[in-house]
């Protein structure tokens, strides 16, 4: 019998043929390939909505008030992106506010503790398609407010500060955005939806009780196992390359093609072994599907305490800055999926498939 003839690549096939009728699966690739496809347009759309700064636009008018007027005036007065008014008071700043005079409103108090507190107010329109670029601005604009008053404050300071490097100016938000939004989105979404697809597949076959068809076939749960698993992962770093090549079209630049293959491979790995093992243990499509969202999401918060995340290792490897820590963490998350999908094995060796 040729190693291709084996009944499990049989299950394989079968797997495969059975996604075009999955919508849900296929809407969720069209959307990933238009994406990748026309990412060189959407970016800036999508950048807008990552840093609304990014987009530009007329300059911000700011009613500045209080006992910090002075302070908050001079910084204002250094910023292109707003046009600071003085009033006399918070009342009067309010009042153009109100009349539509000004987008903010900025009122500096300080509190009467032992640490003379500055305390900020800030007034924005609480329902306007611009809001959230007020916001965004401002939160920039009261950064920087922030660092000047450290600065002038310092001198106060019972210990010696680390010095700063030397601002060289804000990186680009579309380079930012790219790399740690865009691409790591593109190559986690296709291992995602490979384990929720194993998930639908196995309790599918669970619940129907079509793998009583196991007493009569020449198959195991293990050659079960394998087909789904072996097809589930397959497709995702398939995927991962497609994305990869489509967003190189598009003149981003992609450093590290295999090692990126690699990662996507290892995720797509654990998470199509989670989804086969609670399909296994609950036996049902609801529950098994909602473990599986509980338990993926969860892992991939917990990734935080790894010593780099999985999403700062796709960015390292794109822009060609990784590190041996980072290829350590490739080989880590490989070894990991490896040894997870032989407990998987192991563990479908023992099911008994009478009792499914």
């Amino acid at each position: 019998m040729s190693k291709f003839s084996h009944p499990r690549w049989s299950i394989l096939k079968r797997e495969l043929s059975s996604l075009s009728k999955e919508k849900t699966i296929i809407l969720a690739l069209a959307i990933q390939l238009v994406i990748a496809g026309f990412s060189s347009f959407l970016v800036v759309g999508l950048t807008a909505l990552y840093d609304p700064a990014s987009a530009g636009g007329d300059e911000l008018t700011v009613g500045i008030a209080g006992e910090t007027q002075d302070q908050l005036l001079a910084v204002a007065m250094n910023r292109d992106d707003i046009e600071p008014r003085p009033y006399v008071n918070e009342a009067a700043a309010m009042d153009a506010f109100e009349r539509g005079e000004v987008d903010a409103v900025v009122t500096g108090t300080v509190l009467t503790d032992e640490a003379q507190t500055v305390q900020l107010d800030v007034v924005v329109p609480a329902e306007d398609l611009r809001t959230t670029l007020i916001v965004t601005t401002l939160r920039e604009y009261l950064t920087a407010v922030e660092t000047i008053e450290r600065q002038e404050r310092a001198q106060e300071l019972s210990f010696t500060p680390i010095e700063l490097p030397e601002d060289t100016g804000e990186g680009s938000p579309y380079f930012g955005f790219t790399y740690t939004i865009l691409i790591p989105l593109l190559l986690f979404l296709p291992p995602f939806i490979s384990g929720s697809i194993a998930v639908d597949s196995m309790t599918e076959e669970l619940e129907r009780g079509t793998l009583e068809l196991l007493r009569v076939a020449p198959l195991s749960v293990v050659d079960v196992v394998d087909g789904k698993a072996l097809g589930m992962i397959g497709i995702a770093p398939l995927q991962a390359l497609l994305w990869m090549g489509l967003l190189r079209v598009n003149g981003i630049g992609i450093s590290n093609g295999g090692a990126l293959t690699v990662v996507v491979t290892a995720i797509a790995t654990l998470t199509v072994v989670i989804g086969l093992l609670l399909a296994l243990l609950t036996r049902q499509r609801r529950q098994a599907q909602l473990l599986y969202s509980i338990v993926v999401l969860l892992l991939f918060g917990l990734a935080v305490a790894l010593p780099e995340h999985p999403a700062s290792t796709v960015a390292k490897l794109a822009i060609d800055s990784a590190t041996v820590g980072t290829f350590a963490h490739v080989a880590l998350l490989f070894g990991v999926a490896v040894a997870g999908y032989l407990f998987l094995r192991r563990y479908a060796t023992g099911v008994n498939p009478e009792r499914l």
